[in-house]
């Protein structure tokens, strides 16, 4: 793709980007745990965040950048699939996908636009899973792709807390 496109389709993303954050990058309230906790949309992830016992660590200082699913990127996974990995047998998995979801370090849509511009494209995303995300855009917005080829759409971006950022995505990444 010749370079002045691909600036076109970067700055296309940032505006969308930018449009879906207006009035939610406002001065921190709370951290990221107390901001899931508030979110009308995000009470499976809070639930599960319990289940694996990584509130204290998503309160702690971070920065942590967070690709948080929506309850209804959840319901998208098979039927009692959520129900099974909050089991605490089930503990170490849980962790497992819910930390692919966290990347330590503070990337907001403008980083992370960035990031994809030097990357040619696309930016790897080491998580605190150990594994990677690729963020690239994809029809002018700003998706993270995970190990298995599943896409998450980025719908709300730089929510920003007292330790880190929130990205919203309409899709659950799984790991490996």
């Amino acid at each position: 793709m010749p370079v002045s496109r691909y600036l076109v389709r970067t700055a296309a993303a940032a505006l969308l980007v930018a449009t879906a954050s207006v009035g939610t990058t406002a001065s921190p309230k709370g951290n990221i745990v107390a901001a899931a906790q508030t979110s009308p949309n995000h009470k499976t992830l809070v639930a599960a965040v319990k289940a694996a016992k990584l509130v204290d660590t998503l309160a702690s200082k971070g920065p942590f950048t967070v690709f948080a699913p929506t309850d209804a990127a959840f319901a998208k996974l098979p039927a009692g699939t959520v129900e099974t990995l909050v089991k605490p047998e089930n503990r170490d998995q849980l962790v497992k996908i819910l930390t692919y979801h966290v990347v330590p370090g503070q990337y907001t849509a403008a980083a992370i636009l960035q990031l994809i511009n030097q990357g040619n494209g696309e930016a790897k995303l080491t998580t605190a899973e150990g594994s990677e995300l690729t963020a690239k855009l994809l029809d002018g917005k700003v998706v993270v792709v995970d190990e298995n080829g599943g896409v998450a759409t980025v719908i709300a971006a730089d929510l920003m807390q007292s330790n880190g950022v929130i990205h919203v995505t309409d899709a659950v990444s799984l790991p490996a």
